[in-house]
């Protein structure tokens, strides 16, 4: 395997330049997708590099269940610096595993808990809660058993809706309508357990928070036929609003800086969802970064079936 197989483990470094980039360049939909598809495999890469790692230092720890043959020279000398890699290995793994648990968990529990608020709630996708405190959120639909079939939800506080005008209103009901619609909280949530399986791809994850926000913002300018109201209801909304319970579930105040959003409104509709040209400067990042991401798997692969037939050798199966 060779240094190459730590080479998973350095590639999101890229992570802040293709981020930085594809927000700027890319439509809103598009970047979504790519930076959404690019962290998920980044993250895969790096847990799958780690695990071929511990692997070989788990094998020279006294006592371990594992084969004796897994701790012979020959695996030894497929990873460098086998003792240092392999044990540091161990702990970084465990931390990756308590970390995406924990976000998972709170994520499942905050969707529980907002699902619980709407007790006794009419039945239809708009739901006003009388509450003092401003925010707005979509709340996705789906869970278990009896509720695997339930529809999303839009959430909006009475205090929300006493800062807005009817026009406006109607453009942030289009805002998190497209979130529901688009399942932007599957996209928030992946990303999010991909930075917590490397924090080098946090950039990701800021970037995937903002592309959805201008997703769903252009989705409501055009279904408003005004970019400048539905500018004018971001605006208000994130001078007074919370915000959503967690980065997960979307909502017109979330994630994102506001004055590039409302800039972003107040200037002409971004261009076709089109690759950019390889040499422009945002072409050659995506089409970097997607031939990076390309490399990490392979690296990913090639590792792991190394991994695989020194083990079987030394075992002798």
């Amino acid at each position: 395997m060779g240094v190459f197989v730590f080479l998973p483990l350095v590639l999101p470094l890229t992570a802040l330049p293709v981020a930085r980039l594809a927000e700027q360049h890319l439509h809103p939909r598009l970047a979504t997708h790519f930076l959404t598809a690019l962290a998920v495999v980044l993250a895969v890469c790096s847990t799958l590099c780690l695990g071929l790692l511990v692997v070989v230092g788990t094998a020279q720890l006294p006592g371990n269940p594992l084969p004796d043959g897994w701790s012979d020279a020959e695996v030894r000398d497929a990873v460098p610096y086998d003792e240092v890699a392999g044990k540091a290995a161990i702990a970084a793994l465990v931390t990756v595993a308590a970390a995406c648990a924990a976000t998972a968990r709170r994520h499942r529990r905050v969707r529980r808990r907002a699902w619980s608020a709407l007790a006794g709630m009419p039945e239809r996708q708009l739901v006003v809660l009388p509450d003092g405190t401003p925010y707005a959120y979509a709340l996705p639909g789906g869970g278990r058993g009896r509720d695997r079939d339930r529809a999303g939800r839009i959430v909006v506080s009475s205090a929300l809706l006493d800062c807005l005008n009817s026009r406006e209103r109607t453009a942030l009901f289009a805002h998190e309508r497209a979130h529901l619609t688009e399942r932007h909280h599957r996209s928030l949530l992946a990303v999010r357990l991909a930075a917590r399986a490397n924090p080098l791809l946090r950039p990701l994850q800021a970037a995937v928070a903002y592309t959805t926000e201008r997703w769903a913002d252009e989705e409501a300018a055009r279904t408003t036929g005004s970019r400048t109201l539905v500018a004018r209801a971001i605006g208000k909304a994130a001078l007074v609003s919370r915000g959503a319970p967690t980065p997960t579930l979307a909502g017109i105040a979330g994630a994102g800086p506001v004055p590039r959003r409302v800039a972003a409104l107040l200037a002409p509709a971004p261009a076709a969802m089109t690759w950019p040209s390889f040499f422009t400067r945002a072409g050659l990042a995506i089409w970097t970064a997607a031939a990076g991401t390309l490399g990490s798997a392979l690296s990913s692969a090639n590792a792991t079936v190394t991994l695989f037939f020194v083990l079987k050798t030394s075992t002798h199966l």
